[in-house]
């Protein structure tokens, strides 16, 4: 893997990460997301880069 798709990756999951984290319990709710589930949910948004 080249360092500029893992960048990438690496940017993707703490981008994705630190926008679930901003939203309140509710809003995660009313999407179905667990704040437990946030980092797994990023994880799988990266791979799929």
């Amino acid at each position: 893997m080249n360092i500029v798709k893992t960048i990438r990756k690496w940017n993707a999951y703490n981008r994705t990460v630190r926008e679930l984290s901003s939203l309140d319990n509710r809003l995660l709710n009313d999407l179905g997301i667990n704040r437990g589930d946030i980092h797994r949910l990023a994880r799988e948004h990266a791979e799929q880069l």
